[in-house]
């Protein structure tokens, strides 16, 4: 049987200069939970896994809306682990960020891993303001240890005061294009991700494309952004490129 769970997170900044968070809600398989924080007047929330999900056939989503001025991180207490279902449906996990002016939004979860037998279509979409700043990561795992892949769809749509700023679709595993794992894709990797910072700052003075190692790559976007895109053969060499890549960008976008 097939499962909805759904989590809402609104976060504003008080006359204080504090962050709060007057709605926090989640019911399901989602909890949502407020933690300390790493800045003074920012707030934290971290999504907590409430039973196995998601299945075959369950349906999630997680919206989250940083006010103006607010300062939000969210992130999860462990991996996300898409497992088969009882039925043929796939299961659907949708995402949508939303900063408005002068916020600061940070979108750090834990893996994603696509089990054997699983198939999973996962949706982000953001909406930024103009002086709004994003840090987001994603890292995505294709099997569990010693097993295949699952079929994962992963679609990332940005805009920008209401222009596209980035929009991709990616697919892997049973029924995705043929050529996903070639040498021209993933090239027997199992471990892929990337980090997203839009920036203000950055508009015409951004850290310029470039190699950072044989298998990951800065790239500067079309407006005051970075793609950090990186391979790897597992999860933990993945996690050490992509941190010493937000070490980086941290300076002016930590959140």
């Amino acid at each position: 049987m097939s499962v909805r769970g759904n989590a809402r997170v609104t976060a504003v900044r008080d006359g204080r200069g504090i962050t709060t968070l007057p709605v926090l809600e989640s019911d399901g398989p989602l909890a949502l939970r407020r933690t300390r924080a790493a800045r003074t007047g920012a707030a934290r929330v971290t999504v907590v896994g409430a039973m196995s999900a998601p299945l075959g056939g369950d349906r999630l989503a997680v919206e989250v809306r940083a006010g103006q001025g607010a300062r939000l991180t969210v992130d999860s207490a462990a991996a996300t682990v898409a497992l088969p279902g009882p039925g043929a449906e796939p299961a659907h996990y949708d995402i949508t960020l939303d900063a408005e002016e002068g916020a600061e939004l940070n979108w750090s979860p834990e893996q994603l891993v696509s089990a054997h037998g699983s198939e999973l279509v996962m949706t982000t979409v953001v909406q930024l303001a103009r002086t709004a700043r994003l840090m987001l990561r994603e890292e995505q795992i294709l099997g569990r240890h010693g097993e295949s892949t699952g079929t994962l769809l992963s679609r990332l749509t940005v805009r920008r005061c209401g222009r596209p700023l980035l929009d991709q679709q990616l697919a892997y595993g049973p029924g995705a294009p043929g050529g996903w794992d070639g040498p021209a894709a993933l090239g027997g990797h199992r471990a892929l991700g990337q980090l997203l910072c839009v920036d203000p700052a950055f508009d015409g003075k951004g850290p310029e494309s470039r190699l950072l190692g044989s298998t990951a790559v800065l790239t500067r976007l079309a407006g005051p952004a970075v793609l950090v895109t990186a391979l790897a053969a597992d999860a933990r060499e993945l996690r050490s490129v992509l941190d010493r890549a937000a070490d980086e960008l941290a300076p002016s976008t930590e959140g």
